[in-house]
């Protein structure tokens, strides 16, 4: 269902959009910094890349056959990780390295997305708030130590036991974690909780190492990190490369992946990503906008991927008394202004799906009749600013990521053109991806953040989970609060009927459509491009398992 307000796209928005797509976008912005290889950023070395990928496509074949000959697969995505911690970082980024060196409880299938057994053996729950797990008894972790239930008791203690770690909400939930003997390991939990084996599956949830950084202390940990999956660590040159070589002992045996070496190159620029993919120096490479679909397409020996996933594009409003958005009708009036249609439309050619909710669906808990809708009223807009007392217009900053997101920086700045026309002016910064987890992490936003956000969890648990008033991802950040939101998000988090437990997310996502903490723009679509060297078949969950990336 299509809610339109109005149907003719104003004077900046017009202009902005058709220059967007008859440029392809602004992928080449200058604004990125901190990056540790000049060479991959200025525009000199952008051209050339676009020069060199343009006179040596046809040697595409061969220099990607030559990766594979050495048995090194190549991920290019537009941004790094940002650490080695699995408890502190809370990006899929970061995530998408993690589940290479770090194994899980439990994983999600490829397909399907739903939880399966992969460290457990043998699982029960016992009774409604207490799990017992049974680990493999052949598993082992990078140093030669074998995994055991002291490792999960351990790996769970720390983030329940430090508030300061950023998937410390994700865990609150679980209490006592106590040892049952070598292999078996048992969960209390602070009531019924029917989101368990999901959370077990997501960020946060991999085993850590207990003897190792016991004796050699976190922070060696954070340098030299071991997990237990199928690859081991070798090298991180931070804004560059991350290289992870195979680990021979992995407990599911050696023919587990085909790979010795995998290899994420953080490539900021789009055109200079899509240039490695054409000159064979990579296999998947993320992020793709519309301009360079055919550009792959056309190219012997690539293509262009486009899959759904679980993540959509927001912009977090600043609550807290006193900012300018603490305001509901300067809220509002924001949301009216932004055309959504026009940006997924014209801006993303179609490659994502405007939304009024934080839940999209195949999220347990989705309210569908929020999804596929918009509301834009530049009119009413302006109405509610004038009423707020900015009938002289409004100036707010906005912060947003460079090539983290499909065409996030394009996105961004024709919201900003789009807020222009009702009166509000947007001072825009462009932050490096580091830079701008940073600022998100310590609550320094300013009063709009532009922002990706997805779901591991598959579960309104985790969306809804923002705008609960003691939430760590919403004290200091956003600083909303409604007494009804969080009766409802704490009776569900318990409830395990599941029909009761849907109706109490949906209405909760009623309430926050209205009231707004987040400004909720458009689910994405994810665009790879793809060497056809390889088979792979993208994830929902936005993950990279090198061993479902195969050679054809």
């Amino acid at each position: 269902m299509k809610m339109t307000l109005k149907r003719s796209v104003g004077g900046f928005s017009a202009l902005s959009l058709a220059f967007l797509v008859a440029c392809g976008g602004n992928e080449e912005n200058n604004n990125t910094t901190n990056v540790a290889d000049p060479e991959d950023t200025n525009d000199n070395a952008a051209e050339e890349t676009n020069n060199n990928a343009a006179g040596n496509e046809d040697n595409t074949e061969a220099e990607a056959e030559e990766l594979l000959e050495d048995s090194t697969l190549v991920l290019a995505m537009g941004t790094d990780m940002v650490s080695w911690d699995i408890h502190d970082h809370g990006n899929t980024s970061t995530e998408a390295v993690h589940v290479n060196v770090f194994d899980y409880l439990f994983k999600r299938d490829s397909e399907t997305m739903e939880v399966e057994p992969h460290l457990v053996a043998d699982y029960e729950n016992i009774e409604d708030d207490v799990w017992e797990f049974t680990l493999h008894d052949d598993i082992y972790f990078h140093n030669g130590d074998q995994m055991t239930a002291e490792d999960v008791k351990f790996t769970f203690d720390r983030v329940i036991e430090d508030d300061t770690l950023s998937e410390h909400s994700r865990f609150v939930q679980l209490g006592e974690i106590e040892v049952v003997d070598d292999l078996t390991v048992r969960m209390n939990t602070d009531g019924p909780q029917p989101s368990l084996l999901n959370r077990l599956a997501g960020t946060g949830a991999s085993i850590l190492p207990k003897e190792y950084i016991e004796e050699n202390g976190m922070d060696h940990f954070l340098s030299e990190p071991i997990g237990s999956g199928p690859y081991e660590f070798d090298e991180w040159a931070r804004d560059d490369r991350v290289v992870l070589t195979k680990f021979d002992d992995y407990f599911l045996g050696d023919d587990f992946t085909e790979w010795e070496e995998v290899v994420f190159r953080a490539i900021p620029e789009t055109s200079t990503r899509v240039g490695e993919l054409l000159t064979g120096n990579a296999h998947v490479v993320t992020d793709i906008p519309p301009n360079e679909w055919s550009r792959i397409d056309d190219n012997d020996g690539t293509r262009h991927i486009n899959a759904d996933s679980n993540r959509e594009m927001l912009i977090i409003t600043r609550q807290t008394e006193g900012v300018a958005t603490s305001d509901p009708r300067v809220v509002e009036a924001i949301d009216l202004a932004i055309d959504n249609e026009a940006i997924t439309e014209q801006v993303m050619q179609g490659s994502g799906t405007p939304t009024r909710t934080r839940v999209t669906p195949g999220n347990v808990g989705a309210n569908e009749d929020l999804y596929d809708t918009f509301v834009y009223d530049q009119d009413r807009a302006r109405e509610l600013l004038a009423e707020a007392g900015y009938e002289d217009g409004l100036e707010i900053t906005m912060q947003s990521p460079q090539g983290r997101y499909l065409m996030d920086s394009d996105i961004a700045e024709v919201i900003v053109g789009m807020l222009s026309e009702v009166g509000i002016t947007v001072d825009l910064q462009f932050l490096e991806w580091s830079q701008f987890i940073e600022h998100y992490q310590n609550n320094t936003n300013e009063e709009l953040m532009l922002l990706g956000l997805a779901s591991s969890l598959f579960d309104a648990a985790q969306n809804l989970d923002h705008y609960t008033t003691t939430s760590p991802l919403n004290e200091g950040r956003m600083d909303y609060s409604n007494e009804e939101v969080d009766e409802l998000f704490e009776a569900a988090l318990v409830n395990m009927d599941p029909d009761e437990r849907e109706q109490q997310y949906q209405r909760i996502q009623e309430i926050l459509a209205e009231e707004r903490p987040h400004i909720y723009l458009h689910s994405i679509n994810m665009n790879y491009g793809v060497s056809d060297l390889v088979d792979y078949e993208p994830r929902q969950d936005e993950l990279y398992y090198a061993n479902e990336i195969t050679r054809r």
